[in-house]
């Protein structure tokens, strides 16, 4: 995963770039979590590995995939990362797209992983203090984990912070190992 990250950053500042420069940010969004969801299929992943498939195949069933949902560049770009055999980076592709574009925004969706769910009280709090951290505005997406048994753990960017107490008691355990 750490090497498709490196891997993803060029791609996903190409089509950063073309996508502001013929104004189809929200166009690339989509389609870029389309093919990242393409590139996660079990059977997909099967065929582009197998020796049997050659990548015009593979290329032209992502494209007939997709059709014309493709923005302006989005043939061109199927076909560079299938020849160059770039395909399984594109989830991370698509990840650092959102952060290019959430930067272009000023603003940033943060996970929060609770025990239980936050009242709207908890909810305003931490989207202030995160917005206060991070100078951009935040859009809190919760996810509710009992197994938490307490606190949060919340993933802003390359921010995350772990005051769960399941987090706490895995700290303590190795502290006194």
């Amino acid at each position: 995963m750490a090497d498709n990250a490196s891997i993803a950053r060029p791609y996903a500042k190409a089509v950063f770039d073309l996508a502001t420069e013929t104004g189809n940010q929200d166009d690339w969004s989509l389609v870029l979590e389309s093919l990242s969801a393409i590139a996660e299929d079990e059977e997909f992943g099967k065929a582009v590995n197998s020796p049997q498939v050659k990548p015009e195949q593979i290329e032209e069933l992502v494209l007939g995939v997709l059709g014309d949902k493709l923005p302006e560049g989005g043939n061109n770009f199927v076909k560079l990362l299938t020849h160059n055999g770039r395909l399984e980076a594109l989830p991370d592709v698509q990840q650092q797209y959102a952060l290019l574009l959430a930067e272009s925004r000023k603003s940033i969706e943060a996970e929060v992983l609770t025990a239980r769910p936050l009242s709207a009280g908890q909810k305003t709090n931490l989207t202030e203090a995160l917005q206060a951290r991070l100078g951009v505005v935040v859009s809190l997406v919760e996810t509710v984990d009992e197994s938490l048994i307490g606190g949060a753990i919340v993933k802003a960017g390359d921010l995350v912070i772990d005051g769960s107490a399941r987090g706490r008691v895995e700290k303590l355990a190795i502290a006194l190992s």
